[in-house]
């Protein structure tokens, strides 16, 4: 071998490693925690900017925002909790059905796998071939049909309790943002609002880190959000409070 030439050890030694880690895609703890922490910081920039449109006085503002802190966040986390619960219990229910099927007719299940493969592009006798054997481990075979029929992995199931603990206290500290400069003391109005902003730029910044885009864009897109939420219930609070007066 010419000593212009590397071997190929030598080359696939020199290959960077492949990343074969992905994010959480399954509608857990990560689905939650973003979902909490925007409409923490949606829900009260817009309320504060409600009730400061109305031409309250500061410390009103301020328990507005605590007050709908409170009652969002356990909103939040029970909202999930349901949600979340009532997903995994019909996920359930659909695979003790599959489960029923497999044992009444399991070549019939058999089968309707194998065309599905075909259907892909896979040689229909090595399809056939493939389900019939699967279908002699029940365990695995029950967890093949569910992937291709319902299109969910059954040992991935996300914990009701995990996506409600991360959306209450994701909700609770997007919630508090715009609430900061009251609590230490400011009567600003807009000051709250830009610091609300400032927390909506940041958190949609750092949901570029899981979704692998631009960081600049999905910041500005999260702060146009919450500033077309503001703007909207701000003139309905101008509104409300000069028809009021």
């Amino acid at each position: 071998m010419s000593a212009d030439h590397p071997s190929s050890a030598t080359q696939a030694q020199e290959l960077p490693p492949i990343d074969h880690e992905h994010a959480d895609v399954s509608g857990g703890w990560l689905r939650a925690a973003v979902f909490g922490a925007m409409d923490g910081l949606v829900t009260n920039i817009g309320l504060i900017a409600g009730v400061g449109g109305a031409g309250v006085a500061a410390g009103t503002i301020a328990l507005t925002g605590v007050a709908g802190l409170v009652a969002g966040a356990i909103s939040m986390g029970l909202g999930e909790y349901a949600s979340v619960r009532t997903a995994n219990e019909q996920i359930e229910a659909e695979i003790a059905k599959e489960r029923r099927e497999l044992r009444r007719n399991p070549l019939a299940e058999a089968d309707e796998l194998a065309q599905r493969w075909i259907d892909r592009g896979i040689a229909p006798d090595l399809a056939r071939q493939l389900a019939h054997e699967l279908s002699e481990q029940p365990d695995e075979a029950l967890r093949m049909h569910v992937r291709e029929e319902l299109g969910i992995d059954p040992d991935s199931k996300p914990s009701p309790w995990t996506a409600a603990i991360s959306s209450f206290v994701c909700f609770s500290i997007g919630a508090l943002i715009p609430l900061l400069s009251y609590l230490l003391g400011s009567d600003s109005l807009w000051l709250a609002l830009s610091v609300g902003g400032l927390g909506l730029f940041v958190v949609g910044a750092l949901t570029a880190r899981f979704t692998r885009r631009r960081w600049w864009a999905t910041g500005l897109r999260q702060l146009l959000l919450g500033a077309a939420a503001a703007g909207a219930t701000y003139l309905i609070g101008a509104a409300i409070g000069v028809s009021t007066t």
